[in-house]
């Protein structure tokens, strides 16, 4: 059996026209994809933003009720390792420069190989002291000196760029092993992540008039610039999908030219969304887990081709990734994995998963059953609130490392003997570098999904309310979450 996961990062379903017809952005070749896949139409994230809905795809749990954005624990059971204990060959390639960041320890280690493409985002790769080449004066958003270095290396050369050449990198690694028969690639890319950063030619399909300010970055929060910058910021976005796309499609090239597509399983999905002035915001991570964010894309094509060209609305989640593709190669989920397999789905047989619960740690927990959504606001304190961590990093700096003498150590976890570190935060770790803006998630929200798919009008039902309040709860205990999250989250009564 040959796998492939490939994950685009902050790729947005509404802009995928197999999700939404009356979307202008390009994207041919997942569209053709589609056609020879399952598309799934209630594919929710789980931890988020990037790193933790990584150790979830990894894990097969959630992470954002332990702990915020953190490394591979000492603890966890991996999909590749597991693979590796049935001598099944796991290979990473990637431009997702967090891994190699303080916070993003022990994931690329999981696998027996991994080839990195530098150059993303902040990545500390063309090490210059002077000013790059091109600083502009005036600009919208965010400007990175260190991605203005990096983009010397590359120019206007597409070929170049990192998505490019992960992509590339891909196709080579199966070129090198055409002849095997069972492995397990994850081909990841960081577009169309900000910056959204694309050669010319991209821009020219969507807007070559734009005369404004140089924006390739939005600042989280309310929008700030004017239309035509909000504009010409979506029009960025577009491309890098349209970009994206281009590059996807010479990965599924590869494999009809090696005899490897018609019976590769390969799942294509993201982690999570992005607001692109949505509710007139941008970013994510500080307001509600909207669908914007959410609610992500999801095409199976199955090694069989069970199923191609139809659609789903059973209700998964990327904890699903590692059980489905155990699964397919015949090997039995671990016990302690919180997914459930698709294989199921595709056998016309009953799948045992009625809610997906997601959220970023700290902030609101959510649920949905796909008829209706459930955001749930902390208490005004938000607190008692923990992380627990054998290894106390996050992004770009260490847990606790303000008040070690409040940091308590002990068996903390259900699922392990191995003593972790019980860690008191005040502030989600997630929210570092942002001001206060605990206004956008103080109220808890109730959305009907069939009347109210953009989920714009919170619905006021007592009854209803309490019926998905004790849903949450049921799920915080099978998902072995922490006791004090229902404290946190007035659950307790």
């Amino acid at each position: 059996m040959r796998t492939i996961l490939v994950l685009m990062d902050t790729l947005r379903k509404d802009y995928l026209s197999t999700y939404n017809s009356q979307t202008d952005v390009l994207t041919p070749n997942l569209d053709a994809f589609a056609k020879d896949s399952l598309t799934f139409d209630n594919h929710y994230i789980g931890s988020t933003p990037c790193m933790p809905a990584r150790r979830d795809l990894m894990t097969g749990r959630l992470n954002f009720l332990e702990r915020s954005w953190g490394p591979i624990e000492p603890f966890d059971i991996t999909l590749p390792k597991v693979l590796a204990e049935q001598s099944i060959f796991s290979h990473l390639t990637t431009d997702h420069t967090h891994y190699f960041r303080l916070g993003g320890e022990g994931y690329i280690n999981q696998f027996d190989s991994w080839d990195f493409q530098r150059g993303q985002e902040g990545d500390p790769w063309h090490s210059i002291i002077r000013d790059p080449e091109w600083m502009p004066e005036h600009y919208h958003g965010r400007l990175r000196k260190q991605y203005q270095a990096n983009r010397e290396l590359w120019k206007d050369d597409e070929e170049a760029y990192p998505t490019p050449r992960t992509f590339a990198s891909a196709c080579d690694w199966l070129e090198a092993n055409k002849d095997e028969e069972n492995f397990f690639l994850q081909v990841e890319v960081f577009d169309p992540h900000e910056p959204f950063d694309v050669p010319q030619k991209y821009m020219d399909i969507y807007q070559k008039d734009y005369t404004g300010p140089f924006f390739e970055t939005p600042i989280y929060g309310e929008v700030d610039v004017p239309v035509d910058a909000e504009e010409y910021i979506r029009n960025r976005y577009s491309a890098l999908v349209t970009m994206t796309d281009v590059h996807f499609g010479r990965l599924i090239d590869k494999l009809k030219a090696i005899d490897m597509y018609e019976d590769t399983l390969i799942i294509v999905t993201s982690d999570h969304g992005y607001f692109l002035g949505d509710r007139e915001l941008f970013g994510k991570n500080y307001m509600h887990n909207f669908n914007e964010l959410a609610a992500i894309p999801l095409f199976v094509k199955h090694s069989q081709g069970k199923k191609a060209g139809e659609r789903t609305n059973e209700l998964t989640q990327n904890i699903d990734v590692m059980p489905t593709v155990l699964d397919a190669f015949g090997i039995v989920v671990p016990e302690e994995v919180q997914g459930v397999s698709w294989q199921p789905i595709f056998e016309g047989k009953p799948r045992n998963k009625s809610f997906a619960l997601y959220g970023a740690h700290g902030l609101t927990v959510n649920i949905t059953d796909g008829k209706y959504t459930y955001f749930r606001a902390p208490n005004d304190e938000n607190h008692p609130l923990f992380e627990y961590a054998g290894i106390p990093t996050t992004i770009r700096h260490y847990l606790g490392e303000t008040e070690p003498a409040s940091i308590e150590t002990g068996r903390y976890l259900a699922r392990t003997e191995y003593p972790v570190f019980k860690i008191p935060i005040k502030r989600a770790a997630i929210l570092d570098g942002l001001p206060d803006v605990s206004e956008y998630t103080k109220d808890s929200l109730l959305f009907d999904l069939e009347k109210d798919p953009r989920q714009q009008y919170p619905i006021h039902d007592y009854k209803l309310e309490e019926q998905y309040k004790t849903y949450m709860k049921k799920q915080l205990a099978i998902l072995e979450a922490p006791k004090e999250q229902l404290e946190r989250l007035s659950l307790n009564s």
